[in-house]
């Protein structure tokens, strides 16, 4: 194993691990404010289930190897596509919190909507290697619009946060495929024209909105959450309260496991905590770089880079929107929040990344005997 592999499998396991840790504190002082000792390690082991399935479909796909996921991506999107359309189905699909985004099986859920994250992007990068001929307009519209079918679900759910990465996933993939300006930008014009038609539409934006730009008017409803996670970073000052001291954890912050726990993470071990963090992720971040730059071919080159900026601006949109800079979107904070399909999603990107860095150590030692 090379040591940028091992680099990056480093930063996330201690990423990982520091996720464990926090998940299982946020649930003892729930289950401490709530008098219940019944489920005091459920989260904990539903999160290393989770773990360990990801772990599970990780490996099989580094066996299949990155070349058999893009051959294959189509197919994929497909299938995934149905489960999009499963989770609008009542019996099937899961209604929390307003929306349908989760599909339940024996106790437990997944969001088919993760896995278009890399989907998309595979579909893309197979079609646009593959082509031995100029890509031109018709061609690319046809695979935009085949696009807006997932995405449209993934909207209706609604879920705009994920259609906004997956967009900015594309035009970072046309940036470096090098698509001609008109081709995209103006399907984009017309994408956010009418993304911002409808989202003006749609209450739930209109109220995240409005408690981004002024939180005091609703602190007892949608302004409760990001004034809560501001006093719980606040408070965390340089060396923070300390490790299972956050007071904000206690019934005060909703979502404390999940899309909020940076803030309470910022909490107990203060500016230098979230410091090592970030360090983390620029570590993550760094590892999958070498590896997209090193790739033995221009699939993989584009795969690694997709995936690792994929988990890049999910962590810089999670931590902006837990310390106010951003408006709420409900993205988690990959390998750290509490969330078992985003978890198995980027296990699984994490060990494509292991693939394309294991090939090209195969052919550096092929060209150095």
């Amino acid at each position: 194993m090379s040591r940028i592999a091992i680099w990056l499998i480093t930063s996330v396991a201690l990423i990982f691990s520091l996720g464990l840790v926090m998940i299982y504190n946020t649930t003892a002082a729930e289950i401490i404010d709530h008098l219940d000792t019944a489920s005091l390690h459920a989260a904990l082991v539903k999160q290393g289930l989770y773990g360990c399935v990801g772990l599970g479909l990780g490996w099989i796909a580094y066996s299949c190897g990155y070349e058999w996921i893009l051959r294959h991506s189509v197919f994929l999107l497909i299938l995934t596509t149905v489960l999009l359309i499963l989770v609008f189905i009542p019996g099937i699909g899961l209604h929390i919190n307003g929306a349908r985004r989760w599909i339940g099986l024996f106790g437990y859920s997944f969001q088919p909507s993760e896995s278009v994250k890399i989907l998309i992007p595979a579909v893309y990068i197979h079609w646009v290697t593959k082509r031995e001929t100029a890509i031109d307009f018709a061609a690319f519209f046809k695979l935009l619009a085949a696009f807006a079918i997932p995405m449209g679900l993934i909207l209706m759910e609604p879920d705009t946060g994920t259609t906004i990465l997956i967009c900015t996933l594309l035009v970072a993939l046309f940036f470096l495929t090098r698509i001609r300006l008109f081709y995209w930008g103006v399907p984009l014009a017309i994408l956010v024209g009418l993304g911002v038609v409808v989202a003006s539409q749609m209450p739930h934006v209109r109220s995240r909105l409005q408690v981004y730009l002024h939180p005091e008017l609703d602190l007892r409803g949608k302004g409760h959450q990001p004034h809560q996670a501001k006093i719980a970073a606040g408070s965390g000052q340089l060396f923070g309260r300390g490790i299972g001291e956050s007071l904000q954890k206690l019934n005060y912050l909703p979502e404390a496991r999940s899309d909020y726990i940076a803030a309470i993470y910022a909490e107990e071990t203060g500016f230098i905590g979230i410091l090592l963090l970030i360090g983390l992720y620029a570590s993550l971040g760094l590892a999958g770089i070498f590896i997209a730059l090193g790739a033995k071919d221009r699939e993989g080159f584009l795969l690694a880079a997709i995936l690792t900026f994929s988990i890049a601006i999910q962590s810089f949109l999670n931590l902006g929107i837990v310390s106010t800079l951003l408006p709420s979107k409900g993205m988690t904070l990959p390998f750290f929040s509490q969330g078992g399909t985003s978890l198995m999603v980027n296990l699984i990107a994490l060990f494509i990344l292991l693939d394309i860095a294991r090939k090209t150590e195969a052919v550096s030692h092929e060209q150095v005997h």
